[in-house]
């Protein structure tokens, strides 16, 4: 009996050494792939910093040759015509923007070299003839594009890719705005929308970085307006708020506000019961578009006293988590903008020299805040289900 015993706890340990050996061999193979992934990552990164440079450089070069020469917003039409042409005949899919670079993102489908040079020149070009293009879309284009190529060159697949395609957009927003954790944030959250996928922020925090270092080594400059007062309780005040309550009684008390919400859950069902998805999607966007016009036009016009191309640094991050903080209502958004307004008026007093502390501390807290928020309410706060995602008749959306 004694020996049989003996021989049983034999095996065991043998099979117990076995198995622990694997573990290692795993957590050895699983840091290796890592660190693989955080050297391409820095490699995309720094590929992005240089595009990012040459974009910012394009875009001043643009713009101070279009204030030289105003006859050039004459040919803005003809750009516009030949932009879609050159996307329609030669985009190889290019048009989808934005959507091609998610998609790329979560199913892994490599996105051709084509789509970062058409970008560069298309975007330059609009910006010569006087057009309306940001920086957000074109830059992520473009370090999408850049990751999506590297991944395939090293043969880089799965969660793997997913998190160096991630990467790769962190990394253009860091190079084109000069501002890393909020493009950090933003490469993590702009393909999971209303969600963060925090499994990549290694990743993300060291090719915004890597992007904006490079970006700045070669010399782009970026200028950054502060909030120097705390603005009085006036008539735009007010507005703000009667503003607020309009947009949750038209939401929740009338029968369009119903349409509205109906489409943004579930766009099929609305659909069938005869409401123009397409339609109303449209409507909400201008209508969105031009608050956010108004929200801007308050920032440069009353509290800043002038436009630069980064007045608003970073803060649309703030309102995003302003509206997951409120869990994606009308007045929760107003209450959490509320919050944020609180934090940086703090920043500002604090700043008046009533405590001694460090004025790069006191510039970074409100994004702080921003930061607990989104770890603890993320999860919790539940974006419209169809929010972000495209919508084709007789799809089952």
């Amino acid at each position: 009996m004694p020996k049989r015993m003996l021989e049983t706890a034999q095996k065991e340990l043998k099979r117990g050494a076995h198995g622990a050996g694997a573990q290692a061999r795993r957590g050895a193979g699983n840091a290796c792939a890592s660190a693989r992934v955080l050297a391409l990552s820095i490699l995309a990164s720094a590929l992005m910093g240089v595009a990012g440079w040459a974009f910012l450089a394009a875009l001043n070069m643009a713009t101070t040759t279009r204030e030289a020469h105003v006859w050039l917003f004459a040919l803005l039409p003809i750009v516009n015509v030949a932009t879609a042409w050159l996307y329609r005949n030669h985009g190889l899919r290019a048009q989808r923007g934005n959507n091609l670079v998610i998609d790329s993102t979560i199913t892994g489908t490599p996105i051709h070299v084509r789509m970062a040079p058409l970008t560069f020149l298309c975007s330059t070009a609009t910006h010569l003839a006087g057009g309306s293009a940001g920086r957000e879309g074109a830059a992520v284009q473009m370090g999408g594009t850049i990751a999506s190529n590297v991944a395939s060159l090293f043969h880089v697949e799965g969660h793997d890719r997913r998190d160096l395609m991630m990467a790769g957009i962190s990394a253009a927003f860091g190079a084109a705005f000069g501002t890393p954790l909020a493009g950090a944030f933003f490469g993590m959250e702009m393909c999971f929308v209303g969600k963060i996928d925090y499994s990549a922020a290694l990743y993300c925090l060291t090719g915004s970085f890597v992007g904006n270092a490079v970006s700045r080594a070669l010399g782009s400059h970026f200028v950054f307006q502060s909030i120097a007062r705390v603005p009085a309780m006036d008539a735009r005040t007010i507005a703000i708020v009667i503003a607020a309550a309009v947009v949750w009684f038209v939401l929740y008390k009338t029968k369009w506000g119903l349409r509205v919400r109906a489409v943004g859950e579930h766009p099929a069902a609305a659909d069938t019961l005869g409401i123009n998805v397409s339609r109303t999607r449209f409507i909400c966007v201008v209508l969105s578009g031009v608050m956010a016009g108004f929200g801007g036009a308050s920032i440069t016009l009353a509290i800043i006293s002038q436009f630069t191309q980064t007045a608003v640094a970073g803060q649309g991050f703030i309102a995003l988590a302003a509206v997951i903080f409120g869990k994606w209502t009308p007045h929760g958004a107003f209450g959490a903008c509320l919050l944020f307004g609180m934090a940086q008026a703090l920043v500002i007093i604090l700043g008046g020299g009533v405590v001694p502390i460090p004025s790069e501390i006191l510039a970074i807290m409100p994004y702080i805040l921003t930061l607990v928020v989104l770890v603890l309410f993320v999860g919790r706060s539940v974006a419209p289900k169809a929010d972000g995602v495209p919508y084709e008749k007789g799809s089952r959306g």
